[in-house]
């Protein structure tokens, strides 16, 4: 499609579309929020014109715009009710850009338009109880058995995976190999046969994570994403994604026309402590960070658009947009007192989200290894089992 100036987009999403007012609150983190009816009507509603994954190809749910297009709709969506996407945002944003990179072109067609009109949700398998931060030492084996493979293995803090009606799934296909070449990506049905799913509680009351475990479950070679081999590829396109944000949007607190302060702020005037002066300083540095987080993610999604490959960008956004989350869920929370530790208190759930926010996609000590490395170029850590196979691994051993 060819590219439309600002007046002919507006006009476009105003015809399907709700535009948002000064008080309209809206959330891109999904803290508490399990309503997909929203979503999946906003998505169904945005599909044929490409407008929520811009980026993407038409036949696929996308409209093929380039970076400033892409840009120019994100801040226009803005000023329209965008609901919470917080369940579909793995598909959106992780998955369906990884399966532009290394899908085929068969499971393109299959799974990307569903994805985009938010028909189908995905999860991902990344995580196990002694493969969190070492992602590469995952022990969850895959056999091949002709034209399917055999999974067994426990999965944790597996995100939409109680909604999930699909999952990307990171596996050890060669324990001979040492740990980073012996992992291959799969998609799994979460209703295969052996595939159990237990949702876990959260200390914000949420339970948006779960344990998998699967015994026996089997999946089809075509469902193979990417050479055997190639998992440890794939599964950095789909981290990089998630650090830098790319392709899944949520309505959030942006500065949308005539919308003027952010909603946190709007939080903060409302308990009146935002004329106070001390606060005032607070608010100020915490916008101005916030308004730089938006920008550094907004250039990394856009870098990893335009090369395929997301680079270290993401994980200085990454860096960013955490503090830049913590920053305002604390002073809001700090805004109420006594009251503000309450469940019911202003910034409550953020702030118990907020310790997780540093773990997710990646720890910011592993965000901070990856800049010092790879944009600092400063001598990378010890790795002592980077060559040895997996099988005489510790864990391997087990």
């Amino acid at each position: 499609m060819s590219d439309l100036t600002e007046d002919q987009i507006r006009s476009a999403l105003d015809s399907i579309l709700e535009r948002r007012s000064a008080g309209t609150r809206l959330t891109t983190m999904g803290a508490g929020s399990d309503d997909l009816g929203d979503g999946r009507r906003y998505l169904a509603t945005t599909v044929d014109g490409g407008w929520h994954v811009p980026t993407w190809p038409q036949q696929h749910g996308g409209r093929g715009a380039s970076p400033s297009q892409n840009a120019l709709i994100g801040r226009l969506l803005r000023e329209f009710v965008v609901p919470d996407l917080y369940p579909f945002a793995i598909g959106l944003g992780m998955v369906g850009p990884a399966l532009l990179a290394h899908g085929t072109e068969t499971q393109q067609d299959e799974w990307l338009r569903p994805i985009a009109s938010g028909a189908s949700i995905w999860c991902q398998m990344f995580s196990e109880p002694e493969a969190g931060s070492d992602l590469a030492n995952v022990a969850l084996k895959a056999d091949q058995d002709g034209e399917e493979w055999v999974l067994r293995g426990q999965k944790t803090w597996t995100s939409r995976a109680m909604w999930a009606d699909w999952a990307i799934c990171l596996a050890r296909t060669d324990p001979d190999q040492p740990k980073h070449k012996g992992l291959t990506m799969f998609s799994l049905p979460i209703d295969t046969p052996g595939v159990e799913v237990r949702p876990l509680t959260q200390m914000n009351r949420d339970a948006h994570f779960s344990e998998v475990f699967v015994s026996d479950a089997r999946v089809l070679d075509s469902w193979r994403i990417g050479e055997r081999g190639e998992g440890w590829r794939v599964a950095m396109t789909v981290l990089a994604h998630e650090r830098a944000g790319g392709g899944s949007r949520g309505g959030g607190d942006g500065n949308a026309r005539g919308v003027r302060v952010p909603g946190w702020i709007s939080d903060l005037q409302a308990l009146g402590v935002a004329e106070e002066q001390v606060w005032r300083d607070e608010v100020s540095k915490i916008y101005a960070h916030d308004s730089v987080s938006r920008w550094t993610s907004q250039r990394a999604a856009d870098e990893a658009r335009s090369t395929g490959v997301p680079g270290p960008a993401g994980s200085g956004a990454k860096l960013r947009t955490v503090k830049s989350y913590k920053d305002r869920a604390y002073l809001t929370n700090r805004s109420g007192g006594s009251y503000g530790m309450l469940s019911e208190g202003p910034g409550y759930i953020e702030t118990m989200t907020a310790p997780s926010m540093s773990i997710r996609g990646g720890t910011d000590e592993i965000q901070r290894n990856i800049l010092g490395e790879r944009v600092l170029g400063l001598p990378g850590e010890p790795r002592l089992d980077r060559d040895a196979p997996w099988r005489e691994s510790r864990r391997g051993l087990l």
